[in-house]
């Protein structure tokens, strides 16, 4: 039983330490965001991209080459969405970066520390201490 207890301990340690927490709490956000993502590339830019091209996916394009299918479409459509949520991340991260930025204090810089003495003026001074030792 203790074993058990010991091991609920270091579990409760880990499971609200800030860092657990907060990825938890980008996870959420980032399943949300990935909703949002995926309805503006599928209900708004593929439409475009298919009023353009002819074709509201790429996914349909593919190169029969005896029984085998290389579906080389999917492939492009995959490769469309990533461009297209890797610049909404972008977007998202610089605009919430710029928000930040203006809330954050301004730090206040660190005063100046008197300047000590220099190694010249150390050494200088032991030199001295020695001449007067030594007299």
């Amino acid at each position: 039983m203790g074993k058990f207890k010991d091991t609920m301990e270091e579990f409760k340690k880990f499971v609200f330490r800030g860092n657990v927490i907060d990825m938890a709490v980008g996870v959420v956000v980032g399943g949300a965001f990935s909703t949002i993502v995926n309805s503006l590339v599928n209900d708004i830019i593929m439409p475009l991209v298919g009023a353009i091209a002819g074709s509201e996916t790429f996914a349909g394009y593919k190169l029969v080459i005896g029984n085998a299918e290389v579906m080389y479409g999917s492939f492009i459509q995959s490769i469309v969405n990533f461009l297209i949520i890797a610049v909404c991340v972008f977007a998202a991260i610089k605009l919430v970066n710029g928000v930040m930025d203006k809330f954050k204090e301004k730090e206040e810089p660190a005063p100046e520390e008197p300047a000590g003495p220099t190694t010249e003026e150390l050494l200088a001074e032991i030199r001295d201490l020695l001449k007067t030792q030594n007299s």
